[in-house]
């Protein structure tokens, strides 16, 4: 008996393993994964349109196929959703990778494609509430919460650049102006990435003191930029 409240309007058939409700999982799935994976694909991921559409279509069908396996051969365990799962947790790790700015990239894709299984999985089982409640709250989460990070971020006191000298030695004037700034250098690493480029690259990590407390970043970076011995700088995150 279904127990879902859209799959109790739509009739029992959509609660069933047969085509009808197979092409409306599909089509459903699909539809969803096209949405993420243009927002995905827009700003420039690499994960985007067709790898969210491939990814979600195997897990709604790993869910179709656990619901047959349970409800019909007695089967006590979900084992396509689980395996689809873990390969899904190994191929979204390997997504996450470091820049040569040492910047943590695809991390909120990665996570995206994880949950967008889940959803489809659970669509497959014909939890179609469930998975259309999962995939609005996923959406809001890559949208709308994304301005809110960037301004949550632009009013801290603390934040990272990516800085470029022009010698080595200049590292020392660099420490000396920024300390005059008013900012405090709460780390610093040097960028192996950078090492046949002539240049000595840094991963710095600063916090701003009470005389910048009304300057942005982008002003702060911008008094930095024009230092001597500075050939590049920018804002990391």
């Amino acid at each position: 008996m279904a127990t879902d409240i859209i799959a109790k309007w739509l009739g029992s058939w959509s609660s069933e393993v047969n085509v009808a409700s197979t092409a409306l999982k599909t089509a459903l799935v699909v539809l969803m994964a096209t949405v993420l994976g243009c927002e995905r694909a827009r700003n420039r991921h690499a994960a985007g349109l067709r790898t969210f559409i491939v990814l979600s279509i195997g897990s709604m069908f790993a869910g179709i196929g656990d619901m047959y396996f349970i409800n019909v051969l007695g089967v006590q365990f979900s084992f396509l959703s689980a395996a689809v799962f873990i390969g899904i947790s190994i191929i979204t790790a390997n997504t996450i990778i470091f820049s040569s700015k040492n910047q943590i990239m695809g991390l909120t894709t990665s996570v995206g494609m994880w949950t967008m299984s889940i959803i489809s999985a659970i669509l497959g089982f014909g939890l179609y509430t469930a998975a259309l409640i999962g995939f609005a709250a996923l959406l809001v989460g890559l949208l709308a919460f994304s301005k809110l990070e960037v301004y949550i971020k632009n009013k801290s006191s603390h934040f990272e650049i990516h800085l470029e000298l022009k010698t080595r030695g200049s590292l020392q004037d660099f420490v000396t102006m920024a300390r005059k700034f008013g900012l405090t250098i709460d780390n610093l690493e040097l960028n192996p990435a950078y090492a046949n480029s002539g240049l000595s690259v840094y991963t710095v990590k600063l916090t701003a003191g009470k005389a910048l407390e009304k300057k942005t970043h982008s002003e702060i970076i911008e008094a930095l930029s024009v230092l001597d011995c500075v050939h590049f700088i920018e804002k990391i995150g």
